[in-house]
């Protein structure tokens, strides 16, 4: 058995005869001796094979990513390589073995290498042999365990849940599974252990976690995976604070333990403060740029356009790109007006403001009086930016904060050293789907609504909050959870908010009311993206390089095909039968 490991030898270990095993990450031949870089999952240490070594021609003859043994001594190395951690030795050989050959790989085993994503993911197997993936893959290790003692420490039980399920009607598309035995039936795989975590709170389990598998069948993008892991906990007897203390509290423990960082106080707001400040109830605080309401300041405006939209019920709204109007072009303006579009909004107006005066789109439509007042509620200073949208409230908020983020982008003013957690609670209860023509839980129907709006379930779904509340973290959604209804009736009249009959929820989720009549307590829980959190923690934007064995945009895997076909033999055995 391997017995050490790379990356436990420096210059206190001179004189000191070693085995090792690993991969040649590198071979070069110089003045007759034969440099092999040897790798293994600590690091890279170099080793040194003599024109007189009997291992000589099988040193001279290895190919790149073969595996191999090697003993030898620790010697002091001349020219010294300080970013490596082994890089003041090498060792000398005594004795090589090539365990197994590599044929010519694909593409280089470097941390920069060209190879297109394509062609890693098909041969991902090399591609976790690269430093970047392989140490993705251990700091969600060692996240996943700093999470299991932290909540074990706090009285928290690690409780499995099923992976069969029954198929339920809300949420995301369920990927379904067909039961052999109760032909023209399915199981779905779970798309979060929401229920079965409640019912281990009925069951008196009090503090319950789980490193959860999810599915969810929806389309993709890079932060998000088809299946992908939740960090879930849920709390008996516990309203919100009990629940943030928690994760503030495992959240300072992973950023210490994984990044050296203490965390500062976690922010709060409302979601619709969130919307009105930043166009998203998923804000990157990093930077400012926060949305401002100028719609008083054209109260009076001659300009059709925005007094037309005024009347309608409309709004309008700015935000400011400070000091840095001299590097936007009229080209640049014409890109971000092709961008905002794409949410909806008609139009991008702009102003930029040089020694006291105003220019742009819209500088000659407004008075002196209008521009005086924008002035002072905008807090202009010499070169700053003014980007101006007026539409329905929702278009407005939406395009100005995705222009909000691209600004910050373009212009390089996010600070890339921080970590901004804040908290956006008080969730709407409900949203308007037009696809289904009716009101839909925007949560899930489990979420409790405030006690304030009890009475506004059945009678003003629009303006019914919830006890919602999702963590963001550098503009990225990294938890959501919810205070849980614990009581039957009030659950039956969510459902019949959401148009689901009686009949239906007792089909359903008959099994779940029931539960409740057994003495349920007030529980609250929340379910934390593993693999979110671990691209913030090592500095990519591409869930895929923090999964071991990732999907393609299409659900589908490279490297092994998947998914495949099946026979008809297996078909016949399901009832199943393909529709052409």
């Amino acid at each position: 058995m391997k017995k050490f490991n790379n990356a436990e030898f420096n210059i206190n270990n001179i004189g000191q005869k070693v085995e090792l095993y690993g991969w040649v990450q590198k071979k070069r031949n110089l003045g007759g001796l034969v440099f092999i870089d040897l790798r293994d999952r600590s690091g890279i240490i170099q080793l040194i094979v003599k024109p007189d070594n009997k291992s000589y021609e099988l040193a001279s003859s290895l190919k790149s990513e073969s595996v191999i043994s090697v003993s030898g001594i620790i010697s002091e190395r001349e020219n010294k390589n300080l970013k490596l951690i082994t890089g003041e030795i090498e060792v000398i050989v005594e004795n090589l073995t090539l365990i197994n050959m590599s044929i010519d790989i694909p593409f280089e085993i470097t941390e920069d290498t060209t190879a297109l994503e394509e062609t890693r993911l098909k041969y991902r197997y090399l591609d976790i042999r690269r430093e970047n993936i392989r140490n993705n893959l251990i700091l969600r290790h060692q996240v996943t365990m700093i999470t299991r003692n932290f909540l074990s420490e706090n009285g928290f039980i690690e409780i499995e849940t099923p992976i069969l399920c029954v198929p339920t009607p809300e949420g995301a598309r369920d990927y379904l599974v067909p039961s052999r035995i109760s032909k023209g039936n399915f199981y779905a795989l779970p798309q979060s252990p929401q229920i079965y975590k409640q019912l281990l709170m009925i069951g008196g389990m009090e503090k319950y976690f789980q490193i959860a598998r999810c599915f969810r069948d929806e389309d993709l993008r890079a932060d998000r995976q088809p299946e992908f892991t939740q960090i879930d906990i849920e709390m008996s007897f516990a309203n919100e604070e009990d629940i943030f203390n928690v994760v503030e509290g495992l959240m300072k423990k992973i950023f210490k333990e994984t990044k050296k960082v203490d965390l500062e106080t976690f922010t709060r707001i409302t979601y619709n403060e969130s919307i009105d400040r930043f166009g998203t109830d998923k804000p990157d605080t990093r930077f400012a740029m926060e949305i401002e309401d100028i719609t008083d300041i054209f109260s009076n405006t001659y300009f059709e356009v925005f007094s037309n939209i005024i009347v309608n019920g409309g709004i309008i709204n700015a935000i400011v790109l400070k000091g840095l109007a001299s590097t936007v072009s009229r080209k640049d303006i014409d890109k971000l007006t092709e961008f905002v579009k794409v949410y909806n909004a008609k139009a991008l107006s702009y102003l930029k403001y040089n020694d006291g005066i105003l220019s742009g789109s819209i500088s000659k439509i407004m008075s002196n009086n209008e521009q005086e007042i924008l002035i002072e509620r905008l807090n202009l200073q010499e070169n700053d930016m003014v980007f101006i949208i007026a539409d329905k409230k929702k278009i407005v908020k939406t395009a100005l904060g995705a222009l909000r983020i691209k600004l910050a982008n373009q212009h390089n003013i996010i600070d890339k050293d921080k970590y901004n957690f804040l908290w956006v609670t008080e969730f709407p209860m409900f949203e308007y789907s037009e696809e289904e023509q009716r009101f839909v839980a925007a949560h899930h129907p489990f979420t409790s609504p405030r006690q304030e709006d009890m009475d506004k379930l059945l009678t003003d779904k629009e303006n019914c909050y919830s006890r919602a509340y999702d963590l963001v973290l550098n503009g990225y959604e990294l938890l959501s959870g919810s205070v849980r209804i614990h009581d039957i009736i009030t659950q039956e009249k969510v459902f019949s908010a959401i148009d689901m009959t009686h009949k239906e929820a007792r089909e359903k989720f008959g099994f779940f009311l029931d539960a409740f009549q057994y003495g349920a307590p007030p529980h609250c829980g929340v379910g934390i993206g593993l693999e979110r959190l671990i691209m913030i923690l090592a500095d990519t934007d591409n869930i895929k390089d923090v999964v071991a064995f990732p999907k393609t945009a299409s659900a589908s895997c490279l490297m092994s095909d998947a998914p495949g076909k099946v026979n008809e033999k297996q078909l016949d055995e399901l009832g199943i039968e393909i529709k052409k």
